[in-house]
């Protein structure tokens, strides 16, 4: 199945076979909302790869490694809105996904987990993949279901879906025994339930809360309006762009979106900066609206530098990851006189790279080159520094577009939602900015974009160190050339041939090392029907 091809509708499952739990739970989780599940299945989950098939109506796509699967479904969630499943083979399968999921955690983003586990009866005897699955699943998961009876099969299904809509969302993860799974197809409990809203939309700000921000704002001047949540939306932009703008302030975002409209008329939004010692000099000692935002704090524990980096007194909680936080923000604008959202920018692509074409390739080099040639509502999946934070201080001046980061730190991310950001919007082109160092993580993802010949550019920063480390090492006075600190943070013996390795798994690919080489691949990837690698020589 190609990606812009959609599941056909269930077909009639044939009176000779007997149906089973699993042929339940599948209904129920089609009736759901669930129209893909990105699987790496094993033993325990067979009779539900079987009734996947006879049903018909949900999407298999296999991946090679279960953090593909996990960050796949993440980044399907998030450009969506919609709730795609995973299929992973008992405790230790589950946990190879862990990662991506602590990172669609953070990203809000809404995903039913399921896991198949030994009978219940061959549990007491500890065989070899036997494991706590609850523990694994429990701090990725707003709730865990292990299944417990044929007849509640549905009914767990619509636990898992309402877990989803908690608070600002997140993954549910189903424990399946092979016993309750297998069994015949039994009447549902009563209390099964049916179809769950497709989408997430937050809960509403009280008036009061909007009346108080209204009256600590009131006569303000250089406020600075912070966007997270569904504020990172189109009109979530232009309603805290006006709202800044009414109290001659400032329009950021947080430092790590789940998916954010950039680009365009949209107005330009400024990105939280990591460190500490920034952000306290960004933020100064402006008074910072949070919406949908969490309170900017330090992302590792530094001596001598606070955790909470801007002093409560100067926060006014409009709206956090939980809520509404556009309803909150046009309420608070039309409170403080805010005639309506801010309206289009003026805008002119770029239609040619100040780049010298001979040129050795730079970041900046790379993010010049690809303002000029990203289309028209393009999907960017963001991991690593190197090109993440030159392409986030100048998305403004590209087309419309949206870009996913890395939520909770957790490496690994980029590859695979790409993966997943392709199969939810098959019209867009996916463009993956991915540092060496993290896509080792989750290389496997590139089998996946070839099989399923997805639309997904990949840039590939190839620096050949985990530069992070590395910077965050000179802010400690280490020396770099230290022969241990070099084992340990540089990458080049050998150096990884990112060509070899995407061929191998079936990505056309190429090698750059000058701005028109670049310049030259990057055209030919974005017009390709499927994927292709370009692995770019930095410094």
């Amino acid at each position: 199945m190609m990606a812009n091809e959609t599941p056909a509708a269930p077909a009639p499952s044939d009176n000779a076979l007997v149906r089973t739990g699993a042929d339940t739970m599948f209904d129920a989780l089609h009736a759901g909302g669930a129209r893909i599940c990105f699987a790496n299945p094993g033993t325990t989950e067979m009779t539900m790869v079987t009734a996947l098939a006879r049903h018909g109506g949900i999407r298999p796509v296999l991946s090679l490694f279960e953090g593909v699967c996990t960050g796949a479904a993440d980044g399907y969630a998030r450009v969506s809105g919609q709730v795609p499943l995973t299929l992973l083979h008992l405790g230790p399968g589950f946990a190879n996904g862990i990662a991506n999921l602590h990172n669609a955690r953070r990203a809000g983003s809404r995903i039913v987990n399921i896991i198949g586990d030994h009978a219940t009866w061959h549990l007491p005897y500890d065989a070899p993949l036997t494991s706590d699955i609850e523990s694994l699943a429990s701090p990725v998961s707003r709730k865990v279901i292990r299944m417990a009876e044929p007849a509640a099969i549905a009914r767990d299904v619509a636990t898992a879906f309402a877990a989803t809509r908690a608070a600002e969302g997140g993954a549910a993860t189903l424990i399946v025994p092979t016993d309750v799974i297998d069994a015949r197809e039994e009447t549902q409990d009563a209390a099964s339930g049916g179809a769950t809203p497709a989408t997430w939309q937050g809960a509403r700000v009280d008036d009061a809360a909007v009346a108080a921000a209204a009256a600590a704002l009131e006569g303000d001047q250089g406020v600075i309006v912070l966007l997270g949540g569904n504020a990172l939306t189109e009109v979530g932009v232009r309603a805290g762009a006006a709202l800044a703008a009414r109290l001659g302030g400032r329009l950021l975002m947080e430092p790590y979106p789940g998916i954010v409209d950039l680009g365009g008329d949209l107005p330009a939004v400024e990105r939280q900066a990591y460190f500490p010692d920034d952000v306290i000099a960004q933020m100064g000692t402006a008074r910072v609206v949070l919406a949908g935002a969490r309170m900017p704090i330090s992302y590792f524990g530094y001596e001598g530098w606070p955790s909470q980096l801007v002093a409560e007194a100067s926060l006014v909680r409009l709206a956090g990851p939980e809520h509404d936080a556009i309803d909150a923000l046009l309420r608070l604008g039309a409170a403080l006189g805010v005639t309506g959202p801010d309206g289009a920018q003026p805008f002119t692509p770029a239609t040619a790279s100040a780049n010298d074409p001979a040129a050795a390739l730079t970041p900046a080099g790379v993010v010049e080159e690809l303002l000029v040639q990203l289309p028209d509502h393009a999907i960017i999946s963001l991991e690593g520094s190197t090109l993440g934070g030159p392409w986030l201080r100048n998305a403004h001046r590209a087309r419309r577009h949206r870009v996913m980061t890395n939520t909770g730190g957790a490496i690994g991310q980029g590859l695979p939602c790409a993966v997943g950001a392709a199969l939810a919007a098959p019209e867009a082109r996916v463009v993956s900015l991915q540092s060496d160092g993290s896509a080792q993580y989750t290389l496997q993802a590139l089998w996946t974009m070839a099989r399923e010949n997805l639309p997904v550019t990949v840039i590939l920063a190839a620096n050949h160190r985990y530069a992070i480390l590395q910077t965050e090492l000179v802010r400690a006075n280490a020396p770099l050339g230290d022969a241990m600190i070099e084992a340990l943070t540089l990458l080049d013996k050998p150096r990884v041939d990112w060509v070899c390795l995407a061929r191998g798994y079936g990505v056309e690919a190429v090698r750059v090392t000058t701005c028109g080489e670049l310049a030259e691949a990057l055209a030919r990837g974005l017009a390709l029907d499927g994927p292709m690698l370009i692995q770019a020589e930095l410094p």
